[in-house]
Formats: structure tokens, C-alpha cells, sequence
């Protein structure tokens, strides 16, 4: 697949799965809470500051950030898709921000001038990109001197049986095709040092990389599925095409691979994210 299909492709399923990033937030929230505070104290916002989200989502990192930039900062929430956008925009108007913009932006091609915000925050956006270079050289260009990069992305698929269990149940089925290691995907920038190069790459010169432990909660294999087919639309995809024999073989596959993970009222599949921070 080429850039361009896979960037028509892409959008096409987060238009399609925005509603359901929607109906789980708090769900998405409160899993990423430890994600997202370590990326706001990485990212100091200070009162007066502009700050930039990249594929924001339902915006809640940036919104975490919105009430420190005080009434004479702002932060622009941004994403790919416009039905994130509207997302974000509601979420905004429920929490009384009056300090946020909202923009559907490619963040490959960022339409602003250079020396332009303050921070720049990206949670689990960068390794889905098809250019991530282009997406850390464009973000170097807009910030100010001394303004800081926070990100986010997903550590190996041994670390994260939460997405790579049903990953492998699917390539084994014959449902999806096995995982390019260098295409966009969860476990791209897994890798530290790449994705320090990555970073220093394009002038960073201070850059800290940590991890951050999550854990994903599910009563039971259909808690899974249903919260799974509503914000992956791989997943998504693949369940409306299969047969119902063939889900029944999937949801027997997951039940057997999740049973290591199983406690008192369902299922804990852990997580790690890598995290870093540029200036």
C-alpha cells in the first residue's frame, strides 16, 4: 500500500470509529491517565503558552493541559479526522474550555508559520503516521526555541498482549495479513534508540525517554470484542466481514489466550507505553 492509499484508508476508519472513541472516553480516559499526566509535567505548559496537540482524539491530553495555559494561552486541538474533531469539540464545550481551538490537520504538513506555539503533545499518533519524520521535522519547525515536544507511543507486542493477543489470533486465522515491522502500526517506535534518532534527527537536542505501565480492564472476552470493534477499525473490519461461526472460533481463541490475565470480575491485560520528551 502506498502512502497516499494508506492515508486514505486510515482516515477512512478513524471517520468510521470516531463515534465509538466517543461512547468509550471515560473508559480511554481513565486507562491513559497515567500516559497523559506524565506528558503534561514532561511538557511544563506555563500561563501565556500556545500549545499544539497532534491527533488528538476525543482531546483529552491537550484538554489535561487547556486550564494551565491560563486565559491568555491556548491550546489548538488537532486531528486527521474531522469526526474527531467534532469529538474533541464537544468534549471541549462539556468541560467549559474557552481557551481551545479546534483544527483538522495533517500533522505531516503543519499550516503554520515556524516558531509558533510553545509545546507540542502526540499520544499514540506518531507511530500510525506514514511519515513520522516528517511529522517530529514539522513539529521542530513550529515550536519556539526552548518550547518542548511530549509524545507517546507503544513499547513491543510482548509488552502489550492487550493489542498484539488479538493481533496474532487474527494473522493465524487467515483474518489479517502478518505485521509489516517498518509500516505504521502499534510497535514501530517501540524501539528506544530509534526513536531517539528519530528525534535528534531533526535537531532535538534534549531528549528523555521513560516508560509508563497501564493496565486494560474487561469483565469478560465480549467486553473486549465490544470495546475493540468500536475503536480499532481493523478489528472493526474484520468482525462485520467474518462469518458467525468465525467469530465464535476468535471469541474461543481469545478466551483461551486471555486466561493468564484473568482475576476476580473478568480480565487485566497490562500495557506499556514509551514516552519521551524533546526540546
Amino acid at each position: 500500500m502506498d502512502r497516499e492509499e494508506y492515508k486514505r484508508t486510515a482516515l477512512e476508519n478513524w471517520q468510521t470509529i470516531a463515534a465509538g472513541w466517543e461512547r468509550r472516553r471515560d473508559q480511554i480516559e481513565k486507562t491513559t491517565r497515567p500516559v497523559t499526566e506524565w506528558m503534561v509535567r514532561a511538557l511544563d505548559p506555563q500561563p501565556g503558552d500556545t500549545v499544539l496537540e497532534l491527533a488528538a482524539g476525543p482531546g483529552d491530553v491537550g484538554f489535561a493541559v487547556a486550564p494551565l495555559l491560563g486565559e491568555e494561552g491556548g491550546l489548538i486541538s488537532s486531528d486527521f479526522s474531522s469526526e474527531m474533531v467534532e469529538v474533541a469539540r464537544r468534549r471541549a464545550a462539556e468541560l467549559g474550555l474557552r481557551n481551545v481551538e479546534h483544527r483538522q490537520i495533517d500533522a505531516e504538513d503543519i499550516p503554520f508559520e515556524g516558531d509558533s506555539v510553545d509545546g507540542v503533545l502526540c499520544r499514540f499518533g506518531l507511530m500510525l503516521m506514514p511519515d513520522p519524520a516528517a511529522v517530529v521535522a514539522e513539529t521542530r519547525r513550529v515550536l519556539r526555541p526552548g518550547g518542548r515536544f511530549a509524545l507517546a507511543v507503544w513499547s513491543t507486542a510482548q509488552r502489550n498482549p492487550w493489542i498484539s493477543i488479538a493481533g496474532r489470533i487474527l494473522d493465524e486465522l487467515g483474518h489479517a495479513p502478518p505485521a509489516d515491522p517498518d509500516a505504521p502500526g502499534p510497535w514501530v517506535l517501540a524501539d528506544h534508540e530509534r526513536l531517539r534518532d528519530l528525534l535528534a534527527g531533526v535537531g532535538f537536542s534534549a531528549v528523555h525517554i521513560e516508560e509508563v505501565p497501564i493496565l486494560l480492564k474487561y469483565v469478560d472476552v465480549d467486553d473486549y470484542i465490544a470495546v475493540s470493534t468500536e475503536t480499532s477499525g481493523m478489528l472493526a473490519r474484520i468482525w462485520r466481514e467474518v462469518s458467525d461461526e468465525e467469530q465464535d472460533v476468535i471469541t474461543a481463541r481469545l478466551s483461551e489466550d486471555f486466561e493468564p490475565f484473568a482475576v476476580d470480575g473478568g480480565y487485566e491485560l497490562p500495557g506499556i507505553a514509551v514516552v519521551a520528551s524533546a526540546h
